[in-house]
Formats: C-alpha cells, structure tokens, sequence
C-alpha cells in the first residue's frame, strides 16, 4: 500500500481528517503522551504474574499483519467498513468504561435484546441466573465436573474443548483449565489443535477406565447440576406468592372463554393468594380449561434448572414433556457478553396436568436403575407454576394416600424427598394446586384437608343467554354461518321441552357435528333445524 494510502489509514484510525500529511499524523502520534490510569485489580494480578524472560532464552519478536497493497475500491470500503466497526467497538468500551468509574463496578454487559435492558437492570426486578466465575462459586468441585467430561468424551470419542463446554453448559474458561490439568494426568490427549486457541480433546487409556467407572454410577453427561440452595433461593424469587394479578390480567388470561363476572370476581382473590383451589360441579362446563388457564395470570416466564445435584444424585428438573423452552434471543454482537448461567432454561410458566393416571410414584423421586439418573417428581416440576389434579377421585392411587401425602405441604409450602442413597431432603412446594372434579367434595374429602384448600369455586351451568352467545361467538371461528332462528329451534326442542341442563361445552360440540357433516355432504357449512336435529341425536344418544 502506497505511503498516502498508510496516512489516510492512519488518520481514520486516529479519527483525524484523512487529508492531513503522513508526517503531521505521525509526529502527532509520536509527541502525544501516553496515557495513563490505575490498572484494575484483575490487571494487576495479571501483570504481577508475568515474569521478565531469561536473557538466555530466544525469545521471537512478534510478528506483524502486512497490509495488503491495493488501491481497489472495494477493498477500500471493506477497509472504511471494518475501521467504522472498530471505532464503534471502542467507543462502547470507553463509554462502558466511563459508567463503571463512575460506579465503582466493572463495565455494564450488552443489554438484553428484546427490552433493551442490561443484564443487572433486569435481575433486578426478576431472577436471572449469573454465570459463574468459578468453580466454587457454581457450587461444584473438580472431581463432579471431571466426571461430566469423561463421560461425554467416553460417548463422543472426541470433542473440542468448547464443545465440551457447551455441553456440559459452563463457561469455556473454566473447562480449559480443568482439560489443561487432565492433559497433565494423562486422562486425556490432544488429538489435533482447534479453532480459537484450542484443541481436540480424545480420551487416554487412564481417562477411558475413569470414565466407566464412572459410568457404572451414572450415565448422565448432560449440563453440570445446580446445587439446592441455588434452586431454592430461585423458587424464591420467582414464587407465585410475589405475582399479584389485577382483574385487568386475570381477564386477559381468561380472554377465549366466555366467563361472567360473578365467576372472575371468585377467581381472582383465589389465583392472588397462590394457594390450593377446588373447581367443582357438573362435567362439560369448563373446569379443566379454566385451571389450564390460571397460570396465564401470572408473570410469563421462568427459570428452571436443568438438573440438581445433591450429594453425588443427579436430579432431572427440566422436562421437555411438561416444560416449553423459551430461549433468549440469539446475541447479534461478536460476543455474547449477556453472562447468563446456561445450566439454567428459560420456560414458560408451568402447568402440569394430572389425570386418573396419577400414582404415588410420580409424586416422588424415581430412579431409573438403567441409568441412574433421577427423575423429579410433579410438585418439583411445577414449582413457581400450576399443578392440576384432573378429575380427581378418579386416580388409580386412593383418595387418603394422596390426602395424607400432600396434607403437610399444602399448608406448610414445603415437601419432603427422599433420594436413593437413603438421604431426605427439604425441598419448595410453591405452586397453585387446582383439584378439578365432578364429584361432591365432601364425599371425597374430610373437613382438615377440605380446611388446607381454601378456596372452593363451583362452575355453575351456563344460563340461557350465555349459551345463545356461546354460538354466536364460535360459529364465525369455525367457518359456519350463524342463524339465530336455527338456534332457537335447538333450544325450545331439544332443551326446554326434554328439561335438558345446559353446558358450556355443547355449543362446540354440537357446531362440530354440524360441521363435520357438511364437510362430508360437500355442501357449505351453516346451522338449519335438520342439521342441528342429527347433531343432537349422535350427541346424546346415550345421555
């Protein structure tokens, strides 16, 4: 590249005017000081670290990045494009820089992509787990962390070390020392070198005899667990206790299912108290979607665990089956400096659904012998959300064994497990119990366990004018002509005049038939008298 072509680079680079000399530029290079400032703690332990070099030793000048001379257009751009990047880079450092002189603290991490707010703003007002900076501060130890990597390895044949790290959901920095100290021992060997100033990683005849013995105990390989306390404190922090919602929510939540008033204003001091809920009465008026519903009220997301670990047992929190992924948008910038601890996941807040399948076994930690991993039990899954017991007193399990085992934690809010090893444990029972059932309670249950659910909420049948609108409303949704005259021949003949009990669930059923027969008699769906006589006389038939 020309001597010009150097000054104007220069010159950008110095953000000063690109038609100024080659020597003006570099004799105001030459004769501007150097700056000076007090190195930070964690830059003085670092340059105390190194040591002069021995005048024996050969030690290579560092070699310098030749610039490539042409005057191409396009190269030119692609230069002015980079160095526009570069002055962007650095002006965020200085300003991040700036703010942490000012508060004492190291500079503020880029802000969270979706509200524009900084990783410390946003913990603030909700919990968000922070990455750890160290093995201690995780929680965990040396042994628990090198047991994860040999597995993997031991499955994978070889891996690079950040693809070890971001398996086992730990920072990078942390893992290659712990790899670097395993080299030592000869548990592992590197295989080849790596992007990035790494390597691939394979296992040695030491690492691979490790490794099975540790397999023996437990196969699991996946994210590094959380320690109780870290999932306690979380529980904590994102109790439903804390959530208070206003009607205006409570609505919102309950915004496709056509609720009165009177039902809402019941609803709400029950959902604001986070405590056990009985929905009652008659089938098909919408108790198991209004409990599917109540977590809607609440704040959207939380964080969850992958799994704990606790004394040696590894513990399964996060269930793909009853947990739904929420991730963080993805980092637009060159490095993801938003710090979040991957060893937790981002959900929606749970609602769990437990039907007449419902046994003692799935309300406590089950041990899968094959594997020896744990599985966490429902009221655990569902902590900071909705467990619905459906249908209840139809359970394979009988009434009084659940009754006796949930009739402490109802009311103290925590729960007791025991693990394989033979250790109990004390865990959160944070979550808003909905029992939904046909049944009549007090046949169900006696006075001290109706006296721990403090909310009993019957759903009474629809009135006449709720049910009219209930086809109004969902003919449109489902591409059916609405006729209101139709209507008034279902009700007087197959209603009033059989003493037939209305039911929030029929306007939908009743429309499907419908629906359903023109799509096979190919003709546009609409309601008529006809129609609505042959949906009756397949609807209940036996009813």
């Amino acid at each position: 590249m020309s001597k010009k072509s150097d000054a104007g680079l220069l010159a950008r680079l110095l953000g000063r005017d690109a038609s100024s000399s080659g020597e003006d530029v570099l004799q105001a290079l030459e004769a501007a000081p150097p700056e000076t400032e007090s190195p930070s703690p964690r830059a003085a332990r670092r340059d105390e670290s190194l040591e002069e070099p021995h005048e024996d030793l050969d030690v290579p000048a560092p070699r310098q990045a030749a610039m490539p001379d042409s005057e191409d257009p396009e190269q030119e751009a692609e230069i002015e494009r980079v160095l526009r990047r570069i002055q962007g880079l650095v002006a965020g450092e200085e300003k991040n820089a700036q703010s942490a002189g000012k508060t004492g603290t190291e500079a503020a991490p880029a802000p969270f992509p979706e509200s524009g707010r900084t990783l410390e703003s946003w913990a603030k007002t909700e919990f968000v787990p922070i990455e750890p900076e160290s093995l201690e501060e995780a929680q965990l130890t040396e042994s628990e962390v090198e047991a994860l990597i040999l597995k993997y390895l031991l499955a994978r044949g070889e891996a690079s070390g950040r693809a070890v790290a971001d398996q086992i959901k730990l920072p990078f920095v942390l893992v290659d020392q712990l790899m670097r100290r395993m080299k030592t021992e000869r548990l592992v060997a590197h295989r080849c070198d790596a992007p990035m100033n790494d390597y691939v990683y394979e296992l040695g005849e030491l690492g691979r005899e490790r490794a099975r013995r540790y397999s023996q105990h437990c196969t699991y390989f996946g994210a590094a667990p959380v320690s109780l306390r870290d999932y306690v404190n979380s529980v904590q922090a994102q109790s439903l206790t804390q959530q208070r919602p206003t009607a205006d929510e409570l609505k919102a939540a309950f915004g496709d299912l056509l609720l009165n008033r009177r039902m809402l204003d019941r609803l709400g001091p029950a959902v604001n108290s986070g405590r056990g809920l009985f929905l009652y009465g008659a089938p098909g008026n919408g108790k198991t979607s209004i409990a599917e519903r109540v977590t809607a009220a609440f704040g959207p997301y939380i964080w969850v665990p992958r799994a704990l670990g606790i004394d040696g047992e590894i513990i399964r929190v996060f269930d793909p089956v009853n947990h739904h992924e929420v991730p963080l948008p993805e980092n637009t910038g060159l490095i993801d400096s938003r710090k979040v601890d991957r060893r937790w996941v981002r959900i929606r807040r749970p609602t769990i659904i437990a039907g007449g399948e419902l046994t003692m076994a799935a309300l406590e930690v089950t041990l899968n012998t094959s594997t020896g991993i744990c599985e966490a039990p429902l009221q655990l899954k569902s902590n900071c959300g909705t467990l619905v017991i459906d249908d209840f007193g139809r359970q394979r399990m009988p009434i009084h064994e659940l009754l006796n085992r949930w009739i402490v934690p109802l009311e103290k809010r925590y729960d007791f497990l025991n693990l394989p090893n033979g250790k109990k444990i004390c865990v959160p029972f944070d979550q808003l119990i909905v029992f939904s059932t046909n049944l009549e309670p007090r046949e169900l249950v006696d006075e001290a366990f109706l006296r721990r659910i403090p909310y009993k909420i019957e759903v009474v049948d629809p009135s006449e004018e709720e049910f009219r609108n209930l086809f109004e409303v969902l003919a449109p949704k489902m591409g059916i002509q609405y006729d209101a005259a139709a209507v008034d021949y279902l009700v007087k003949n197959h209603y009033q005049r059989c003493g037939r009990a209305f039911r929030f669930c029929q306007p939908r059923d009743l429309l499907l038939q419908v629906l359903n027969y023109c799509k096979y008699a190919g003709v546009t769906p609409r309601m008529s008298p006809e129609l609505f006589d042959l949906a009756v006389d397949n609807y209940f038939a036996v009813m």
